[in-house]
C-alpha cells in the first residue's frame, strides 16, 4: 500500500466514525436550549450551516462508494480464482 493509498484509508475510517453532522447540529441545538452560551451558539451555527451538512453528507456518500467499489473488486477477483 503507497502512501497515498493509506492516507486515503485513513480518511475513510475517519469519515465512517465520526458523528455525523446532523448528530452534531441536533447535541448542539439540545446545549443552546438548556445554556445559551454565545460559543455554544456560534458552534451550533456552524453545525447547522447547509454547506456543513452538504460536505458531511458527500464525504459520507464518497466513502460508501469506495467500499462499494473495493467490495466489488474483491468479489469477482475471488469469482475469477474460483472460476481457474
Amino acid at each position: 500500500m503507497d502512501e497515498a493509498e493509506a492516507s486515503g484509508q485513513v480518511w475513510r475510517d475517519e469519515v465512517r466514525v465520526r458523528p455525523t453532522a446532523e448528530q452534531d447540529r441536533d447535541a448542539l441545538a439540545r446545549l443552546v436550549e438548556v445554556n445559551a452560551d454565545p460559543f455554544e451558539v456560534e458552534l451550533y451555527e456552524r453545525a447547522a450551516d447547509p454547506q456543513v451538512l452538504s460536505i458531511d453528507r458527500a464525504q459520507r456518500s464518497r466513502a460508501g462508494q469506495y467500499a462499494r467499489h473495493v467490495r466489488r473488486l474483491r468479489e469477482r477477483e475471488q469469482r475469477q480464482a474460483v472460476e481457474q
